[in-house]
């Protein structure tokens, strides 16, 4: 029982530590280090990185809100979405025979390397222009910096929601690589503010698989509580030193690591089927 808490809680560490210096890319990497770490299926592995992304992305979402960057208003929209879509993705996880949902996994995780890399890349941001096509559905009001409401922005905020919680159900992750490009283009919130709300959408979509995971009792607690407060702590002691390091470098370190694991999780299944033999 103490090997698993220990490992359990060095394992959600890395992932805290890496959501707090690269502002991303935690989420996603804590199924692999689950599954390859704790020996875990990836229908167990994901419920457990749900809780600790969510709790992660909480303390980020607090600071958010203490600030008044958080868009409450947008958040909950998607939240709401999500979480109807979620349970969806659960039950289809249970339901996959854990070859094909490992290949999905290292598909998306692939996909998140590459374009993590490629933002990396770009050394400064683009310079803001004048909008010369369509305005995003949603616009923020200059007097009161809240969105102006309208059917469009409720569409594109419900649909990212959903499309987020259905991925956070179905392989484990916080959805914040779909739902930061999607407030992006929907919204025309600065960047700050994006962020911020998008660790609240994280947070109340993790929760909710979290807690559908555990009315139906597939939640693995002996390995989750460790994993979840090793992702807390790692995170609190990331931010004391993120500020000095260059997030650049550290995003394209994480890329690379990212897509090489993507590799192999790909690999780990083109040798089991060569085989013959299951995944456990």
């Amino acid at each position: 029982m103490e090997s698993i808490f220990a490992v359990g809680a060095s394992l959600g560490a890395i992932v805290g530590l890496i959501l707090a210096l690269t502002g991303a890319g935690g989420a996603i990497i804590a199924v692999p280090l689950l599954v390859f770490g704790m020996h875990l299926r990836m229908a167990e592995a994901g419920p457990i990185a749900l809780l600790a992304v969510g709790v992660s992305a909480a303390a980020g979402a607090l600071i958010g809100l203490r600030a008044g960057i958080v868009r409450y208003r947008a958040a909950a929209m998607m939240a709401a979405s999500g979480a109807i879509a979620s349970p969806v993705g659960l039950w289809l996880a249970h339901r996959l025979p854990n070859g094909p949902l490992t290949v999905l996994f290292a598909a998306v995780l692939g996909l998140v390397s590459v374009r993590m890399f490629g933002q990396a890349r770009r050394t400064e941001p683009a310079p803001v222009v004048a909008q010369c096509g369509p305005l995003p559905p949603c616009q923020l009001d200059a007097a009161t910096g809240r969105f102006m409401w309208t059917a469009a922005c409720a569409r594109a905020l419900a649909a990212s929601g959903a499309g987020a919680g259905f991925l956070s159900g179905l392989l484990g992750v916080g959805g914040g690589f779909v739902i930061v490009p999607a407030l992006r283009r929907a919204t025309n919130a600065p960047v700050q503010a994006i962020v911020a709300t998008s660790l609240a959408v994280i947070t109340l979509v993790s929760l909710s698989g979290v807690v559908s995971t555990t009315i139906a009792g597939h939640m693995n607690w002996h390995v989750a509580a460790p994993f979840a407060a090793g992702a807390l702590s790692g995170m609190l002691a990331g931010r004391l030193f993120a500020s000095r390091l260059s997030g650049q470098r550290l995003q394209q370190v994480f890329a690379l690591v990212a897509g090489l694991i993507a590799i192999g999780m790909m690999a780990k299944v083109a040798l089991a089927a060569a085989a013959h033999v299951p995944l456990p």
